[in-house]
């Protein structure tokens, strides 16, 4: 049974008056609901896919059958961690939205340099071109193309997120100035950080780079960080910055069980950052049911959400990971 959260009351703190912007058009942090906070919901291409063609998520149908798995367990909001030029799908994004009522949070920025050919405009663009992109996908529209060439084809649908993202090589090198122009972007216009790393390394790193670049901790949100099971002071090390803490391998269970899972979560619980912690499964087509999975978008809210309520963790703590603290992380904040 999926948990019922309809007796919980947001309270003052969480009405306040912040706009999200999602591909349908701004919404208030009171019109977010619960929450995933990481997803692919579509991957049609790019040099990712070419890598690993099991990697495509390019059936539209499906897709808004998984939506519509979601809505039916109480599912209000999605996060697409997909960014330009990479395999997303921002013409899907809006569509699928449109059709479902499922509310879908955009993403513009950058992904891991391994996805993108030797000859992409990623590497070959100057840092205030790619400053301007970012903007330009935030304020005006997000392009539907740009995986074979500069992106030209502007959609009305804007970004509401910008994903950055390390490999193992960390925060310096050619990706520097990458998320240099990710800074500058989200300084202008207020819009908050998803950032990529690689089994949960380089998130201090990345976090004092922002830092430098004059980001408060709470636009951050760093990816992945469940995957440092084996280093719980780290990951309390990155907690105590203040950042958005973003467990998303749910599931995901060629790294760890939902139990070990869970034994994280009690523990940045019982440190005190429960304020911080987001949920999602970041999905791959291997994964979700209406593509041929095992686990599918109700997975978190059917059977994961239960197993933390069987352990203790209280409804109201629940709710903020799902509902208030999504609220917060992905809210437009006030330009510097």
């Amino acid at each position: 049974m999926a948990t019922n959260f309809s007796e919980l009351r947001r309270s003052k703190k969480q009405e306040e008056q912040r706009t999200i912007m999602t591909v349908t058009g701004a919404i208030m942090p009171s019109e977010m609901g619960f929450c995933h906070s990481h997803e692919h919901l579509f991957l049609k291409g790019g040099h990712q896919t070419t890598i690993d063609p099991a990697l495509k998520i390019d059936d539209f149908d499906k897709t808004v059958e998984e939506l519509t798995l979601f809505k039916s367990v109480g599912g209000r909001t999605i996060v697409d961690a997909q960014p330009v030029g990479s395999g997303r799908n921002s013409k899907w994004l809006a569509e699928a939205s449109q059709k479902t009522g499922v509310q879908i949070i955009a993403s513009t920025g950058f992904h891991k340099l391994v996805f993108y050919p030797k000859d992409h405009w990623i590497y070959t663009s100057n840092d205030e071109g790619l400053t301007q992109l970012f903007i330009d996908e935030i304020q005006n529209g997000m392009y539907s193309d740009g995986e074979n060439g500069w992106p030209k084809e502007q959609l009305t649908a804007k970004a509401g997120l910008i994903k950055t993202a390390s490999d193992f090589e960390g925060v310096g090198g050619p990706v520097y100035r990458l998320f240099k122009a990710a800074a500058h972007a989200a300084k202008a216009t207020g819009i908050p950080i998803m950032s990529h790393t690689e089994m949960g390394r380089a998130a201090l790193d990345q976090i004092k780079l922002y830092s430098d670049f004059g980001l408060p901790a709470d636009q951050l949100i760093i990816c992945h960080l469940d995957r440092q099971m084996d280093n719980v002071d780290y990951l309390l090390h990155v907690a105590s910055t203040g950042v958005f803490l973003e467990l998303d391998t749910i599931g995901r269970f060629k790294y760890h069980s939902d139990e070990e899972e869970v034994e994280i979560i009690l523990k940045l619980i019982e440190a005190g950052h429960e304020d911080q912690i987001l949920f999602g499964l970041d999905t791959t087509r291997k994964r979700l049911k209406s593509y041929g999975g095992e686990l599918g978008l109700d997975y978190l809210s059917k059977h994961f959400l239960p197993k933390l309520e069987i352990q203790g963790i209280s409804k109201e703590i629940i709710y903020k990971i799902m509902y208030a603290n999504p609220a917060r992380a992905f809210s437009k904040r006030s330009r510097n």
